[in-house]
């Protein structure tokens, strides 16, 4: 449903104004706006976002959110932690596992949509508006792209919808993304849903954790690490799903190591041969799982792969899953990560 008024009643309040002369001018008048000042103040709304180059307007908390899949947990894990899971009338993300007890689960409880995904496995333009949205999140830009079979962020306004790209998503490069990208993010679905409160406590939560683990491994030598998914193939090379830049290494340098592939990259992946991989000194692993039920028999694998590694020497890897994205957990990801990098500290 359009937020304009018709034409018409606008035409009409400004001829009333101009006959009775009184617009702006009365006691009332000034009375009422500061009444519906105060109002807006108290519920918290209206809320206006600048995302992506697009000003969002919300007069109130969304209550019909699709949650699109850009092969993430991030927006939907967001909403989960914020407490605003019955907001979700459609869900396309899972991981099918998480380091939250628990959070996998209420995913998978939540709705789909009963929605026929496209060949990018997830929600058509016609679907989309058959969902009757109010807000719909996409991880990055791509999700609200026509020719991808997409609908726009136009075409949502024009249904009364609004969108939102997360942080970093705006041009489809998260190299750059740290973990204050997911702080944004909490950031701003609190501000959108008034739990602008409930946000910050979680935000405070992940800096105390962090810091705290920081302090432990402050000094240590930084061993070098491999990041990468298991069992995912997104190259020509026997490893295109290596990490080389994004949040991950945020999280790596807050545990105490480094990526031994940052330079492999100009984005966020690496599609390495077999040769490079052997190469390199990997003093540890960190292997993410993306619906892997066994991540840890990958990580396995590569170590008996690489026995040359000091990796495979000390046997030093942990696996990970919805910690290591955009998300409300980084910080159990540098707890986990600097525990198998610096066991001594602990």
């Amino acid at each position: 449903m359009s937020m304009h008024r018709p034409a018409a009643a606008v035409a009409l309040a400004a001829a009333l104004c101009l006959l009775t002369a009184a617009c702006g001018s009365s006691s009332d008048d000034k009375a009422s706006d500061t009444m519906t000042e105060a109002a807006a103040s108290k519920s918290g709304y209206p809320v206006t976002l600048d995302n992506c180059g697009q000003k969002e307007t919300f007069k109130k908390a969304p209550s019909r959110v699709v949650v699109m899949n850009g092969a993430s947990v991030a927006e939907v894990s967001t909403l989960l932690a914020l407490g605003l899971g019955d907001k979700i009338v459609a869900n396309q993300q899972t991981y099918g596992m998480s380091e939250v007890e628990g959070r996998a689960a209420a995913i998978k409880k939540l709705p789909t949509g009963d929605v026929k995904l496209n060949d990018a496995y997830d929600i058509p333009r016609e679907a989309m508006l058959g969902l009757r949205p109010d807000l719909v999140l996409s991880t990055t830009s791509y999700g609200f792209d026509e020719k991808n079979g997409f609908a726009t962020r136009d075409q949502l306004k024009d249904v009364g919808a609004n969108s939102y790209v997360s942080p970093q998503g705006c041009d489809q490069d998260t190299s750059k993304m740290t973990i204050a990208d997911s702080y944004q993010l909490l950031r701003d679905m609190g501000k959108v849903f008034n739990v602008s409160d409930r946000a910050e406590k979680l935000i405070a939560a992940s800096e105390k954790n962090i810091a705290s683990v920081s302090d432990k491994v402050k000094g240590e030598k930084k061993p070098k690490v491999m990041v990468l998914f298991s069992n995912m193939s997104m190259g020509g090379n026997d490893f295109s799903s290596v990490v080389a830049k994004g949040i991950y290494n945020d999280i790596l340098t807050k545990a105490g190591g480094a990526n031994a592939f940052e330079n492999a990259s100009k984005t966020s992946f690496a599609d390495l041969s077999k040769e490079k991989v052997a190469a390199t000194d990997v003093d540890a692993l960190v292997v993410i799982a993306y619906n892997d039920p066994n991540p840890a028999a990958y990580a396995k694998k590569l170590l008996k792969e690489f026995p040359q590694w000091p990796a495979a020497k000390n046997n030093a890897y942990v696996t990970l899953s919805d910690s290591m994205y955009l998300g409300p957990s980084n910080d159990l990801a540098v707890e986990k990560v600097a525990k198998m990098l610096h066991p001594d500290a602990y």
